[in-house]
C-alpha cells in the first residue's frame, strides 16, 4: 500500500464534505427497505449498481475524463467493489428482510469503530488516539440513544441477520483502507470503476438465485426507491466518498456512518412534516461531542494555557 500524508486533519471543506455524504446516505436504509417490499435482495442491489454505474459512466464521458485500461487498476476496483459494495450491500439487503432498519442502522455505525482498531494495524499514519477511540464509542452511543433503545430489543432474535450487517460494516471499513490507493485518481473516476465492478459482480447472482423475469412486476415505490438509491445514495454519494477518502483518511471518512441518523431525522422533518422527540435530542448531542473530541481543536481551545513564565513541564510519551 502506498504511503499517504502524515496529517488527515479534518478542514471544513472536509468536514462539509462529510456532512453531504451523511446527508446523501441518510435515507439509504427506508429506500433499500422499500424496494425490498417488491423485490428480491441481489435484485435490488443489482439495480442499485448497474443504475449508478451507467449514471457515473455518463457524467466520466461529458466531463471529458477517461476511464483507465490497465488490467491491475482494475482489479483493484474488482477489489473496492467487493469490499465496499457488493458483499455488504448483498449482506445488508438480506439482513433487512429479517431485522428492523433502525437495528440495522445502529449496527451499521459501528463501521468508524471498526475502522479505528483496522486502521491502527494496517496504516503508519492513521492510529488510535484515546480522543478518537473515545469519540467513536460516544458517536455509536448517540446513535443507539437517538434510533432508540427499543430497537436493540431485536438483539434477541435474528443473530445471523444482524452478523450479516455487522459483517458489512467490517466490510467498509476494510474498504476505506484498502481504497487509499486511489488517491492519484479523480473521484468520480475511481467511484465509477468501484460501483461498475460491484455491478458485474452481483448481476450473475441476481440472474440464477432471484430469476427476476419470473417475478411479479414491482410497484412504483419500489422503483422509485431503487432509483434514488442508485442516482443519490450510490453515484452522487461515491464521488464524494473518493473526495474525502483522498484528502482526510479512512477513520474520519467512515465517521460518516455516525451522521446518517442524524440526516435522516433532519429529513424526516423536512419532508415528512415529524416531530423532534427529547432522545433525538440526547443522540445529536452525543454524537456532536464525539466528533468534538474525535476533531480535538475545540479540546485543544479549552486546555488551560501555560501563565507566562511558567516552567513547561517535560513532554512525555
Amino acid at each position: 500500500m502506498a504511503p499517504g500524508p502524515t496529517n488527515h486533519r479534518m478542514g471544513s471543506a472536509e468536514w462539509g464534505y462529510l456532512f453531504a455524504l451523511a446527508f446523501l446516505w441518510s435515507g439509504v436504509f427506508f429506500l433499500i427497505k422499500v424496494a425490498l417490499g417488491d423485490m428480491r435482495p441481489f435484485t435490488v442491489v443489482a439495480l442499485r449498481l448497474g443504475l449508478g454505474a451507467l449514471v457515473l459512466h455518463v457524467v466520466v464521458l461529458v466531463s471529458g475524463a477517461r476511464m483507465p485500461t490497465s488490467l491491475r487498476t482494475w482489479g483493484a476496483f474488482f477489489g473496492m467493489g467487493a469490499l465496499n459494495n457488493f458483499l455488504p450491500f448483498c449482506l445488508i439487503a438480506w439482513g433487512q428482510t429479517r431485522i428492523s432498519s433502525g437495528l440495522a442502522a445502529i449496527l451499521n455505525a459501528t463501521t468508524p469503530l471498526f475502522t479505528v482498531l483496522l486502521a491502527h494495524v494496517w496504516t503508519h499514519d492513521e492510529r488510535v488516539t484515546p480522543n478518537r477511540l473515545g469519540g467513536v464509542l460516544l458517536g455509536v452511543v448517540g446513535v443507539v440513544v437517538m434510533i432508540g433503545p427499543d430497537a436493540l430489543h431485536g438483539l434477541t432474535t435474528n443473530v445471523l441477520a444482524q452478523l450479516a450487517v455487522l459483517g458489512a460494516a467490517v466490510l467498509y471499513a476494510c474498504a476505506g483502507i484498502f481504497g487509499r490507493r486511489f488517491r492519484a485518481l479523480p473521484p468520480m473516476v475511481t467511484a465509477t470503476g468501484q460501483v461498475t465492478a460491484g455491478a458485474i459482480m452481483v448481476l450473475p447472482l441476481a440472474l440464477v438465485f432471484d430469476r427476476p423475469w419470473v417475478q411479479p412486476m414491482p410497484g412504483v415505490a419500489a422503483w422509485v426507491a431503487v432509483v434514488a438509491a442508485a442516482v443519490f445514495c450510490t453515484a452522487l454519494a461515491y464521488a464524494v466518498y473518493f473526495r474525502i477518502l483522498a484528502t482526510a483518511g479512512a477513520t474520519n471518512l467512515l465517521l460518516v456512518t455516525l451522521l446518517m441518523p442524524v440526516g435522516a431525522v433532519l429529513l424526516g422533518m423536512g419532508i415528512l412534516g415529524e416531530q423532534l422527540h427529547t432522545g433525538e435530542v440526547v443522540g445529536m448531542v452525543l454524537i456532536a461531542l464525539g466528533l468534538l473530541a474525535i476533531d480535538g481543536r475545540l479540546l485543544a481551545l479549552l486546555r488551560p494555557k501555560p501563565l507566562p513564565g511558567a516552567k513547561q513541564p517535560s513532554a512525555t510519551r
